[in-house]
């Protein structure tokens, strides 16, 4: 069992453990036994091996055994235990936001509820209000959170479908007789979230095809089958298509079916203008039904007066055809053009892995520079700085530069909370020690639309702001951002000069590229950040990127895609001038 995997289990445990009323203290070991599992900078089978687990700071000899039997065997026996005890609708519940376990226990406790059906009838009678700890207005915002799950209900982050679309595409490449495969849908336009997974196929035998993909490992169960396509469920939740066509059909088919729908539409209204007819399977002369040949995408829009394709992110009928008729897009940001990595945490605060870790991995991925942002002093449940422990924190730093001698470069940086009135948690004094200052709101999520967007603007008018931080507070299929006038936050970030951050974080993923397309417009820098609470967090930045390109961002746009010295200068200059307008306003 992979690592990630080991990690999922150990915090389900927690999750039933709490669920079931078990201490608090043995549920949070999990929890933390799972932090470190992810955040482990050695094999996790040569630990097991070397019976060395137990030697990690935060794993136990329970939870090792535990893990051994997890990675050996792949099962857990005191896992399905526990999952036995919960009914399967209390789990559900936990998707409800702002609806914890703690709660759903005391719910199902006292009132005998186990269904998602009997909650929002109980809500609706005004049963929770009897209960200590609950009201009218805990009972309507469950009702609201029932109905925003069910809207979202079905869809799955992109590390779930990916995974998932990366797993069955090597299974459907890998059989006789397959000549060609992708990935299509809302997985190739890399969307934030997915219920779906499409795959397109050409093969000298569907037939065969469509067996082994019936059967492949994963599948859950069968919802459709026919000659060319299947339809299954996957264990992971999402539901998966593959459809067969004929090589001459491929191009249009991988086009089709990657979609948008609202952009087949513009493409296909475009073609008839020109006397083509397009659809799944060809692009056709309307005159005689005769069809193009076209190889790839790009024939197709090439055939449609676009010289070259459309990338798959910004197929989204947002002006992506027009531009094409108009001289295209900008040159859309790459992965490799990041050159370091900001806002990241290390064990000072709440991450898993020590400053010198986070650098190691950074520097492993051909990074040049990397900004360390613990939380600050308010944020005391995330292991939050005060001042004495800053000055500590930056002499480490200190000492970690002096090794690297030029070659690569820790900035000393802060995530600094947005107190209540849009104070900051630091005074100017020690926020001027800092290289760099990412603000951000962690709390008051519930303030109302003007009194929050009023806290963000006092936030931005510090001069030492060079970042907002996840602006939208948003947690993908779990909670909405706050309540804000997200556009005069951003027309102020503008008028500062402060970089808006896209939050790399896979549920994050905030900014939202649709709102980034217009602080992007209104010259705006943004910085894609990970977030990164662990050594495999790093990573994560390859989401943020694929955000930044569909809001069609170029390297330009993004300060963490300078180099060192060009990002450095950027910031010190904002800062002396931002520092003097408040001087003389």
């Amino acid at each position: 069992m992979e690592r990630e995997a080991v990690a999922e289990r150990l915090e389900e445990i927690g999750l039933l453990l709490e669920l079931l009323g078990e201490n608090p203290f043995k549920t949070r070991a999990y929890d933390n036994a799972a932090r470190v599992v992810r955040g482990l900078d050695r094999d996790l089978v040569e630990l097991i091996e070397r019976k060395e687990l137990t030697k990690v700071r935060g794993i136990g000899a329970a939870i090792a055994d535990k893990i051994a039997t997890l990675v050996g065997t792949g099962e857990l026996p005191y896992l399905d235990g526990l999952r036995s005890q919960v009914p399967p609708g209390l789990l559900q519940w936990l998707e409800v936001p702002g609806l914890g376990a703690k709660k759903a226990r005391a719910i199902h406790v006292a009132l005998g509820l186990s269904t998602l059906d009997e909650l929002e009838q109980a809500c609706g009678a005004g049963r929770l209000r009897e209960l200590a700890g609950f009201g009218e207005k805990s009972e309507q915002k469950i009702l609201r959170g029932i109905e925003r799950l069910r809207t979202r209900a079905g869809r799955y982050l992109r590390p779930v479908v990916e995974a998932a679309a990366a797993r069955l595409l090597a299974l459907v490449r890998g059989l006789p007789g397959v000549e060609r495969a992708e990935i299509g849908g809302s997985v190739r336009r890399k969307l934030e979230t997915s219920k779906d997974i499409d795959l397109v196929a050409t093969a000298v035998n569907a037939e065969i095809v469509m067996e082994a993909f019936a059967g492949a490992p994963g599948v859950l169960e069968v919802t459709g089958r026919g000659p060319t396509k299947c339809s299954v469920r996957l264990v992971e939740g999402p539901a998966a298509d593959l459809r067969v066509v004929a090589a001459e059909s491929f191009a249009a088919a991988w086009m089709y079916f990657t979609g948008s729908k609202a952009h087949n539409i513009a493409i296909r209204a475009r073609a008839q203008r020109l006397g083509y007819k397009l659809n799944e399977y060809a692009l056709a002369r309307e005159a005689d039904d005769e069809a193009v040949a076209c190889p790839d995408e790009a024939a197709i829009y090439a055939t449609l007066g676009i010289p070259r394709a459309i990338p798959p992110e910004l197929r989204e009928d947002q002006g992506e055809i027009e531009a094409a008729e108009s001289g295209g897009w900008p040159a859309l940001l790459e992965a490799a053009d990041i050159r370091g990595l900001l806002h990241v945490h290390s064990s000072w605060s709440d991450g898993s892995a020590t400053i010198a870790e986070m650098a190691r991995e950074t520097q492993a991925m051909g990074l040049r520079y990397l900004g360390i942002c613990d939380h600050s002093r308010s944020a005391a449940y995330a292991g939050g700085l005060d001042a004495e422990r800053v000055r500590r924190q930056q002499r480490e730093i200190d000492e970690l530069n002096a090794g690297y001698r030029g070659e690569f470069r820790i900035l000393k940086g802060i995530e600094v909370d947005i107190l209540h009135d849009g104070a900051l948690d630091f005074p100017d004094e020690l926020l001027a020690t800092f290289d760099l200052v990412v603000a951000a709101v962690h709390s008051l999520f519930t303030m109302g639309r003007e009194q929050q967007t009023a806290r963000l603007l006092r936030a931005l008018a510090n001069p030492y702001v060079d970042i907002l931080a996840h602006p939208t507070g948003r947690i993908l299929l779990q909670r909405d951002g706050y309540p804000l006038d997200l556009t005069r936050v951003l027309d102020a970030a503008a008028e500062r000069g402060v970089a808006v951050e896209v939050n790399a974080h896979p549920a994050r993923l905030d900014l939202d590229w649709r709102d980034l397309r217009y602080a992007l417009k209104r010259g705006i820098k943004t910085c894609i950040n990970p977030d990164a609470h662990s050594v495999p967090g790093l990573h994560d930045v390859a989401y943020g990127v694929d955000v930044a390109r569909k809001a069609w961002c170029g390297r330009d746009e993004v300060l963490n895609a300078w180099p060192l010295e060009r990002l450095l200068d950027h910031l010190a200059r904002r800062r002396r001038v931002a520092t003097a307008r408040e001087r003389c306003p």
